[in-house]
């Protein structure tokens, strides 16, 4: 199974009228994204003008190009966008947050919790929300090698590293590859603070307009809650860029990570992501966020 990290650029659809703006969005190729975004690019909802230049690219390189500010609109890493507040501001909808949703840390052989500092780890990024994660629950872990997730799997099963954490499908299909389990990272946030998980959010660039950025929000809402009400509209635009995943796999992907904060954060969302930045700011993972980082 190749995973979602293939890229591609495609062009939305709208309606005419006379207040058309041309928006750069990048988002991974992974079904949760093709999902919420399916309706809003194939003309199914009203964009109130909105058309769209889209980046399908991996998290990491989304992040990548984010740091540049090549994106207007684009899917982000929370740790990342802890680092891009000045730039960018977190929409309302989009975001993957949840429950028993976070990255595994997985190895081929057997490994215990008081083994994983001196583990060779494989991490999908250094300003994914993954690595935070590690680093939050595993601070001395520093031997760390960044690939595509989709490469981590097959990393660890040739011996290039001991251990590796896995996001997205991988979590679905590491046991079928004789991989073990040594934590759940998911788990270990969700004691700890008895909050969801903050995966990746959906932000836009700050010096673009508010009337822009409330309109982007709703469109993108609208357009979750289309794929909501027409589970089956998304499907042929989900398997097109899902590559050889098998169909079980990619419906547990949607479950999993388009919920109800993908249609809006709420309270307690928002107060997932503030955790999670204050936990990083003590950590002196991140500088001090002086900006109001909600739309």
């Amino acid at each position: 199974m190749k995973g979602c990290n293939a890229s591609s650029i495609i062009m939305g659809k709208s309606n005419n009228n006379n207040e058309q703006s041309s928006i750069k969005l990048g988002f991974s190729p992974c079904p949760n994204d093709c999902f919420i975004f399916d309706a809003m690019l194939h003309g199914k909802i009203d964009t109130e003008g909105l058309t769209f230049e889209t980046f399908m690219l991996d998290v990491e390189t989304l992040n990548q190009k984010a740091f540049a500010a090549d994106l207007d609109v684009t899917k982000l890493s929370y740790h990342a966008y802890a680092h891009l507040t000045k730039k960018y501001q977190l929409l309302n909808a989009g975001s993957a947050l949840g429950n028993a949703c976070g990255p595994l840390l997985i190895s081929l052989k057997s490994f215990l919790l008081s083994d994983v500092n001196r583990l060779k780890i494989a991490i999908p990024g250094k300003y994914t929300t993954a690595n935070f994660l590690l680093s939050l629950a595993f601070p001395e872990a520093i031997n760390k090698v960044e690939m595509i997730f989709s490469e981590i799997e097959e990393a660890i099963l040739s011996g290039k590293v001991d251990a590796g954490l896995i996001i997205h499908e991988n979590r679905f299909t590491f046991e079928q590859k004789g991989l073990k389990k040594i934590i759940d990272l998911g788990d270990y946030w969700e004691k700890l603070t008895e909050a969801p998980i903050p995966l990746g959010g959906i932000v836009i660039k700050r010096e673009l307009s508010e009337q822009l950025k409330l309109k982007f929000d709703r469109v993108l809402r609208r357009s979750i809650e289309y794929a909501f009400a027409n589970p089956e509209s998304s499907i042929n635009f989900v398997k097109e860029n899902a590559q050889e995943m098998s169909e079980d796999v990619m419906y547990k992907h949607i479950d999993l990570y388009v919920n109800n904060y993908s249609v809006d954060l709420g309270v307690e969302g928002k107060r997932a992501i503030r955790l999670l930045f204050d936990k990083a700011e003590d950590l002196g993972i991140i500088n001090k966020i002086e900006e109001d980082v909600f739309l």
